[in-house]
Protein backbone atom coordinates (compact mmCIF):
# COMPACT_ATOMS: atom_id res chain seq x y z
CA UNK A 1 0.00 0.00 0.00
CA UNK A 2 2.69 2.59 0.51
CA UNK A 3 4.75 1.04 -2.52
CA UNK A 4 1.96 2.52 -4.51
CA UNK A 5 2.98 6.08 -6.55
CA UNK A 6 -0.61 6.94 -6.00
CA UNK A 7 -0.38 7.08 -2.58
CA UNK A 8 3.26 7.77 -1.87
CA UNK A 9 3.20 11.03 -4.24
CA UNK A 10 0.09 12.25 -2.38
CA UNK A 11 0.72 15.04 -0.01
CA UNK A 12 -1.49 13.01 2.51
CA UNK A 13 1.11 10.25 2.50
CA UNK A 14 3.98 12.88 4.29
CA UNK A 15 0.79 13.79 6.65
CA UNK A 16 0.58 10.68 7.84
CA UNK A 17 4.03 10.11 7.71
CA UNK A 18 4.83 13.24 9.62
CA UNK A 19 1.86 12.28 12.68
CA UNK A 20 3.25 8.90 13.16
CA UNK A 21 7.18 10.80 13.53
CA UNK A 22 5.72 12.51 16.31
CA UNK A 23 5.05 8.84 18.35
CA UNK A 24 7.70 7.12 16.46
CA UNK A 25 9.84 7.49 19.56
CA UNK A 26 7.24 5.44 21.66
CA UNK A 27 6.63 3.01 19.37
CA UNK A 28 10.69 2.12 19.02
CA UNK A 29 10.66 2.02 22.45
CA UNK A 30 8.20 -0.69 23.10
CA UNK A 31 9.85 -2.48 19.97
CA UNK A 32 13.12 -2.59 21.26
CA UNK A 33 12.07 -3.88 24.73
CA UNK A 34 9.99 -6.34 22.43
CA UNK A 35 13.20 -7.46 20.98
CA UNK A 36 15.12 -8.15 24.22
CA UNK A 37 12.29 -9.64 25.45
CA UNK A 38 11.95 -12.56 22.99
CA UNK A 39 15.67 -13.20 23.42
CA UNK A 40 15.96 -13.35 26.58
CA UNK A 41 13.51 -15.65 26.74
CA UNK A 42 15.45 -18.37 24.73
CA UNK A 43 14.53 -17.88 21.70
CA UNK A 44 16.74 -17.76 18.70
CA UNK A 45 17.95 -14.43 17.03
CA UNK A 46 15.78 -16.53 13.72
CA UNK A 47 12.81 -17.13 15.27
CA UNK A 48 12.48 -13.48 17.10
CA UNK A 49 12.98 -11.63 13.72
CA UNK A 50 9.85 -14.00 12.09
CA UNK A 51 7.87 -13.71 15.13
CA UNK A 52 8.48 -9.70 14.62
CA UNK A 53 7.93 -9.51 11.04
CA UNK A 54 4.62 -11.87 11.45
CA UNK A 55 3.04 -11.42 14.11
CA UNK A 56 3.44 -7.76 14.15
CA UNK A 57 1.46 -7.25 17.45
CA UNK A 58 3.64 -6.17 20.46
CA UNK A 59 1.12 -7.02 22.98
CA UNK A 60 0.32 -10.31 21.50
CA UNK A 61 4.28 -10.99 21.36
CA UNK A 62 4.99 -10.00 25.53
CA UNK A 63 1.66 -12.01 26.24
CA UNK A 64 2.95 -15.06 24.67
CA UNK A 65 6.62 -15.23 25.91
CA UNK A 66 5.66 -16.31 29.10
CA UNK A 67 4.02 -19.44 27.58
CA UNK A 68 6.45 -19.88 25.69
CA UNK A 69 9.01 -19.84 28.31
CA UNK A 70 6.54 -22.18 30.60
CA UNK A 71 6.13 -24.64 27.44
CA UNK A 72 2.43 -24.32 26.94
CA UNK A 73 0.24 -25.69 24.69
CA UNK A 74 0.38 -24.02 21.46
CA UNK A 75 -3.63 -23.92 21.46
CA UNK A 76 -3.13 -21.96 24.57
CA UNK A 77 -0.43 -19.70 23.45
CA UNK A 78 -2.94 -18.55 20.44
CA UNK A 79 -6.10 -17.91 22.52
CA UNK A 80 -3.66 -15.64 24.21
CA UNK A 81 -2.64 -14.04 21.62
CA UNK A 82 -6.74 -13.97 20.09
CA UNK A 83 -7.82 -12.44 23.37
CA UNK A 84 -5.55 -9.91 23.47
CA UNK A 85 -5.82 -8.90 20.16
CA UNK A 86 -9.95 -8.75 20.03
CA UNK A 87 -9.25 -5.12 19.47
CA UNK A 88 -8.85 -5.07 15.83
CA UNK A 89 -12.18 -6.90 15.72
CA UNK A 90 -13.38 -3.26 16.73
CA UNK A 91 -10.90 -1.28 14.65
CA UNK A 92 -12.04 -3.41 11.53
CA UNK A 93 -15.00 -3.35 12.78
CA UNK A 94 -15.26 0.88 12.61
CA UNK A 95 -12.55 0.87 9.36
CA UNK A 96 -15.10 -1.17 7.58
CA UNK A 97 -17.03 1.66 5.48
CA UNK A 98 -13.78 3.19 4.58
CA UNK A 99 -12.07 0.04 3.28
CA UNK A 100 -15.44 -1.69 1.42
CA UNK A 101 -14.28 -0.26 -2.01
CA UNK A 102 -10.63 -1.83 -2.09
CA UNK A 103 -9.80 -5.05 -3.23
CA UNK A 104 -9.79 -8.00 -1.22
CA UNK A 105 -5.90 -8.54 -0.44
CA UNK A 106 -5.69 -4.66 -0.40
CA UNK A 107 -8.41 -4.88 2.71
CA UNK A 108 -6.34 -8.03 4.39
CA UNK A 109 -2.96 -5.98 3.72
CA UNK A 110 -4.12 -2.79 5.31
CA UNK A 111 -5.60 -4.64 8.30
CA UNK A 112 -2.27 -6.48 8.87
CA UNK A 113 0.05 -2.99 9.19
CA UNK A 114 -2.92 -1.12 10.29
CA UNK A 115 -1.82 -0.82 14.58
CA UNK A 116 -2.85 0.97 17.63
CA UNK A 117 -1.53 4.31 16.93
CA UNK A 118 -2.24 4.01 13.46
CA UNK A 119 -5.91 3.36 13.67
CA UNK A 120 -5.90 6.12 16.31
CA UNK A 121 -4.18 8.92 14.24
CA UNK A 122 -6.30 8.01 10.94
CA UNK A 123 -9.90 7.90 12.63
CA UNK A 124 -8.92 11.47 14.48
CA UNK A 125 -8.09 12.87 10.65
CA UNK A 126 -10.75 11.35 9.26
CA UNK A 127 -13.43 11.07 11.23
CA UNK A 128 -15.91 9.72 8.50
CA UNK A 129 -15.40 7.73 5.01
CA UNK A 130 -16.49 9.19 1.93
CA UNK A 131 -17.98 8.23 -0.98
CA UNK A 132 -15.60 11.41 -2.94
CA UNK A 133 -12.79 9.41 -4.75
CA UNK A 134 -10.46 12.19 -4.34
CA UNK A 135 -11.20 12.06 -0.14
CA UNK A 136 -10.50 8.05 -0.90
CA UNK A 137 -7.52 8.09 -2.31
CA UNK A 138 -6.30 10.80 0.45
CA UNK A 139 -7.26 8.59 3.09
CA UNK A 140 -5.61 5.91 1.94
CA UNK A 141 -2.32 8.01 1.23
CA UNK A 142 -2.61 8.89 4.98
CA UNK A 143 -2.83 5.75 5.96
CA UNK A 144 -0.22 4.20 4.06
CA UNK A 145 2.39 7.00 4.62
CA UNK A 146 1.03 6.51 8.63
CA UNK A 147 1.49 2.66 8.36
CA UNK A 148 4.75 2.96 6.67
CA UNK A 149 6.36 4.69 8.63
CA UNK A 150 5.18 2.59 11.71
CA UNK A 151 5.71 -0.98 10.63
CA UNK A 152 9.59 -0.13 9.29
CA UNK A 153 10.02 1.37 12.80
CA UNK A 154 8.81 -1.30 14.30
CA UNK A 155 10.85 -4.22 12.70
CA UNK A 156 13.98 -1.83 13.06
CA UNK A 157 13.77 -1.09 16.82
CA UNK A 158 12.92 -4.77 17.09
CA UNK A 159 15.65 -6.27 15.40
CA UNK A 160 18.18 -3.84 17.22
CA UNK A 161 16.67 -5.31 20.19
CA UNK A 162 17.30 -8.77 18.83
CA UNK A 163 20.73 -7.96 18.36
CA UNK A 164 21.76 -6.22 21.18
CA UNK A 165 19.58 -8.15 23.64
CA UNK A 166 22.57 -9.15 25.90
CA UNK A 167 23.54 -5.66 26.51
CA UNK A 168 19.76 -3.97 27.60
CA UNK A 169 18.89 -4.78 30.44
CA UNK A 170 14.98 -5.61 30.57
CA UNK A 171 14.80 -3.76 34.18
CA UNK A 172 14.97 -0.76 31.88
CA UNK A 173 11.60 -0.72 31.03
CA UNK A 174 11.57 0.84 27.82
CA UNK A 175 8.40 -0.55 26.45
CA UNK A 176 6.43 1.46 28.83
CA UNK A 177 7.41 4.64 26.67
CA UNK A 178 4.64 2.77 24.02
CA UNK A 179 2.21 2.53 26.14
CA UNK A 180 2.79 6.62 27.67
CA UNK A 181 2.27 7.29 23.59
CA UNK A 182 -1.21 5.27 23.00
CA UNK A 183 -2.08 7.23 26.79
CA UNK A 184 -1.49 10.64 25.43
CA UNK A 185 -3.18 10.03 21.69
CA UNK A 186 -6.24 8.16 23.58
CA UNK A 187 -6.21 11.12 25.68
CA UNK A 188 -6.44 13.76 22.93
CA UNK A 189 -9.44 11.71 21.80
CA UNK A 190 -11.52 12.17 25.00
CA UNK A 191 -13.18 15.55 23.79
CA UNK A 192 -16.78 14.67 24.41
CA UNK A 193 -17.67 13.15 27.92
CA UNK A 194 -19.24 10.40 26.57
CA UNK A 195 -15.28 9.50 25.20
CA UNK A 196 -14.74 10.53 28.98
CA UNK A 197 -16.76 8.33 30.51
CA UNK A 198 -16.02 5.07 28.06
CA UNK A 199 -12.77 5.92 29.10
CA UNK A 200 -12.64 5.90 32.64
CA UNK A 201 -15.16 2.61 32.47
CA UNK A 202 -12.66 0.74 30.16
CA UNK A 203 -9.50 1.61 32.48
CA UNK A 204 -11.56 0.54 35.73
CA UNK A 205 -12.92 -2.74 34.12
CA UNK A 206 -9.39 -3.79 33.10
CA UNK A 207 -7.86 -3.13 36.27
CA UNK A 208 -10.20 -4.57 37.95
CA UNK A 209 -10.37 -7.68 36.06
CA UNK A 210 -6.52 -8.15 35.88
CA UNK A 211 -6.22 -11.34 37.55
CA UNK A 212 -8.16 -12.99 34.41
CA UNK A 213 -6.05 -15.65 32.55
CA UNK A 214 -5.16 -15.17 28.88
CA UNK A 215 -5.50 -10.95 29.28
CA UNK A 216 -9.06 -11.25 28.99
CA UNK A 217 -9.47 -8.02 30.76
CA UNK A 218 -8.92 -6.00 27.77
CA UNK A 219 -12.28 -8.00 26.51
CA UNK A 220 -13.88 -7.27 29.74
CA UNK A 221 -12.99 -3.37 29.67
CA UNK A 222 -13.68 -2.93 25.46
CA UNK A 223 -17.38 -4.84 26.27
CA UNK A 224 -18.04 -2.55 29.61
CA UNK A 225 -17.46 0.37 28.00
CA UNK A 226 -19.56 -0.35 25.14
CA UNK A 227 -21.90 -1.50 27.27
CA UNK A 228 -22.36 1.83 28.93
CA UNK A 229 -21.51 3.74 26.03
CA UNK A 230 -25.20 2.18 24.45
CA UNK A 231 -27.13 3.14 27.75
CA UNK A 232 -25.93 6.44 27.86
CA UNK A 233 -25.80 7.08 24.87
CA UNK A 234 -29.56 9.68 23.55
CA UNK A 235 -30.78 7.91 20.54
CA UNK A 236 -31.68 10.24 17.37
CA UNK A 237 -34.77 11.42 17.96
CA UNK A 238 -36.53 10.54 14.11
CA UNK A 239 -37.34 13.57 12.17
CA UNK A 240 -40.91 15.00 11.61
CA UNK A 241 -42.87 14.07 8.33
CA UNK A 242 -43.25 17.21 6.43
CA UNK A 243 -46.30 18.27 5.60
CA UNK A 244 -48.33 17.82 2.68
CA UNK A 245 -47.90 20.05 0.12
CA UNK A 246 -51.01 18.80 -1.76
CA UNK A 247 -54.43 21.01 -1.75
CA UNK A 248 -56.60 19.96 1.03
CA UNK A 249 -59.92 21.20 -0.76
CA UNK A 250 -62.20 18.58 -2.18
CA UNK A 251 -61.40 17.44 -5.58
CA UNK A 252 -64.00 18.46 -8.38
Amino acid sequence: MFLRPAHYRHPQFRQGARDMLAVAPGIAAWGLMTGVAMVKSGMSGLEATLMTVLVYAGSAQLAAIPLLMAGAPMWVILATGFCVNLRFVVFSAHLRAYMMHLPRWERMLTGFLTADLTYVLFTRRFPKPSDDPAQRLAQQAYLAGSCGLSWCNWVVSSMIGVALANLIPTTWGLGFAGILALLGIACSLTTTRLRAVSAGVAGAAAVAAFALPLKLNILVAIAAAVAVCLLLEKPALPQPAQAQTTGSGDSA
